[in-house]
This record gives C-alpha cells, sequence and structure tokens, in this order.
C-alpha cells in the first residue's frame, strides 16, 4: 500500500522479529507442570536466544524444576508484544517458546525446541537454528520512545504520511497513528468507526541505527510532501480505545 519498489525485503525475517518480540518484552507468562507465573523484569535473553529466568527461591516454578526427571521439566513461555502508543488492539504479535528448564545455581535457563510467533497475518513456526543466530532489529529498545514521540508531538507528521497510503485504505478513517517502527519501515494504524487497518511505508534503504531512522523519515516525508493530498481525514473523536 506505502511506495514500495525495491528489490530487497522491506520487512524483518520471522527469525529477526521473533528475537526483537523477546528483547522488547518485560514480562512473560511461563507455564511448567502444571505450574503458571507471571514473570516481571525477571528474564535475560543470551546471544543464542536462551532466556534467563531469576525466580524467588519460594517460587513453584523453581520447585517443578528441582523435582522434574533430569531437572528439565518441558515449559511454555509467552511474550506478548504491546504497541506502546495507545490504541485499539494493542496486541501486535504473540511470541511462544516451548522447551526445557535446567536449574544452574539460582537461576532456571530455558533452551527452546519450539518457537511460534503469531502475528495479524497467520502463525508462523521459526526455524530453531535462525532463532539462535538471529539478532533483534537495531532500533528494538528505542521503538517505544520513538513511536511515543511521533504520536503525541508530531501528529502533522504522521497525517502526512498518509500522503503515501492509498486512498481505498483511509476510506471511513477517523484517526491514524504509529504502530511500528524497524529497520525497514514504519507501519502505521489507521482506525475507522468499527475496524482498522495496518500499512507499512518501507524505508528505501535499512536504517540500523537512529541517526539513520532519521534520515529515513525525512525521506519519506518529503516524499509526503511532493505528494498529492488525499481526501482530509474525517475529524471525528474516538473513544475506548486501548
Amino acid at each position: 500500500m506505502g511506495d514500495d519498489s525495491h528489490s530487497w525485503t522491506a520487512a524483518p525475517a520471522a527469525a529477526e522479529r521473533a528475537r526483537s518480540v523477546l528483547a522488547a518484552a518485560w514480562s512473560c507468562s511461563v507455564t511448567a507442570e502444571g505450574t503458571r507465573e507471571e514473570l516481571v523484569g525477571a528474564h535475560t535473553v543470551g546471544d543464542d536466544g536462551r532466556v534467563v529466568v531469576e525466580v524467588p527461591e519460594d517460587s513453584a516454578l523453581l520447585a517443578a524444576a528441582i523435582c522434574a526427571p533430569r531437572g528439565e521439566p518441558s515449559a511454555v513461555l509467552e511474550f506478548a508484544d504491546v504497541a506502546p502508543v495507545p490504541l485499539r488492539n494493542r496486541i501486535r504479535s504473540r511470541l511462544w517458546l516451548a522447551g526445557w528448564f535446567a536449574v544452574e545455581g539460582e537461576r532456571l535457563v530455558f533452551t527452546p525446541t519450539r518457537v511460534v510467533l503469531r502475528r495479524p497475518s497467520g502463525s508462523v513456526v521459526v526455524d530453531l537454528d535462525e532463532f539462535a543466530a538471529a539478532a533483534p532489529d537495531p532500533l528494538t529498545t528505542a521503538e517505544a520512545r520513538l513511536l511515543t514521540h511521533l504520536a503525541d508531538c508530531h501528529a502533522d507528521a504522521v497525517e502526512r504520511l498518509t500522503r503515501l497510503v492509498d486512498s481505498d485504505s483511509l476510506h471511513g478513517a477517523v484517526r491514524v497513528q504509529p504502530l511500528a517502527v524497524d529497520r525497514h519501515g514504519l507501519t502505521l494504524r489507521i482506525e475507522r468507526a468499527r475496524t482498522h487497518g495496518d500499512v507499512r511505508l518501507a524505508f528505501h534503504a535499512p536504517a540500523d541505527d537512529v541517526a539513520q531512522l532519521t534520515e529515513r523519515m525525512h525521506i519519506l516525508l518529503s516524499q509526503a510532501t511532493a505528494a498529492s493530498c488525499p481526501r482530509a481525514l474525517q475529524r471525528q473523536r474516538t473513544d475506548g480505545d486501548g
């Protein structure tokens, strides 16, 4: 829907997207041996995709790991990718890791044996070797700050970018918000009275840091300024978003 005439893939691969969700997540749900725990700020991720979980001594999860045969209970970790900007259906994707916990000192180390990424377009099983070798998108840790700033301080720029969107996609639109950004492009959420849709605006080349992202955004805005202006968005207040 956006201007995408490039030969390179203007979207992250599934393995990279999965690692980005994992890197950005502050909390996760862990189910093991019939026990489910919600952990906040308790996990870190190794370069190979293994997840290290810090749990209290009285944790049922730790007890299950210690008492299980071989000390490695089967478990499922669930991570939610939540948009930092308030809008409808803020869950952009979910990541499930199935695998094994091993006790290492006072920590639990989780090694995945199956990785599933669910996006609005559907679910995909991520190859384990590709998952282990992948790195998060370089903008992952800055994304929340960047999108919040764009939505709060540059609403005029967001509306200008809609000039790069097909007019059919803007039909009935009441609000447009930045949904996601990665090194390959910016995704806008187009909200209508009862429905919504997402449109991706690809960069002409990947952005490997915030400085390059700034340059890529300036190019998109220049293209939008030069484009013909679509029908103005309907000025209608929308309530109950979240």
